[in-house]
C-alpha cells in the first residue's frame, strides 16, 4: 500500500517537472514490451518465493504477462493525453 502511494507521488512530480514532447507510438510500445520484463521477472520470482515451486512463479507470470502488457500501454497512452500538470505556453521556463 506504502509503494502505492510512493508511486502516484513520483507520477505527480514527474509529470509537474516534464514538458510535454512529440513522442512516437514506438516508444510507447517498447516502454510497454521492456517494462513488462521487468515486471514478469518480479513476478515469477515472488510466486517462486511464495509457493517455494518454480514452476508456480512461471505459471503465474506467464499469465499476466499479456493483460499487464495491454494495461500498461493504456496507461502511457492515456498519461500523455491527459494535460494535467502540463504547460503548454512553450515560452514558460521553468
Amino acid at each position: 500500500m506504502v509503494g502505492f502511494f510512493i508511486y502516484i507521488i513520483l507520477v505527480i512530480v514527474i509529470i509537474k517537472v516534464m514538458k510535454k514532447t512529440n513522442v512516437s507510438l514506438k516508444r510507447h510500445i517498447l516502454k510497454t514490451v521492456t517494462w513488462r520484463v521487468v515486471g514478469t521477472i518480479d513476478t515469477m520470482l515472488l510466486g517462486w518465493l511464495v509457493s517455494g515451486d518454480p514452476m508456480v512463479g512461471i505459471t503465474i507470470g506467464s499469465f499476466e504477462v499479456v493483460t499487464k502488457m495491454i494495461l500498461y500501454f493504456l496507461h502511457e497512452r492515456a498519461w500523455y493525453k491527459i494535460d494535467f500538470g502540463v504547460d503548454r505556453d512553450e515560452n514558460v521556463n521553468n
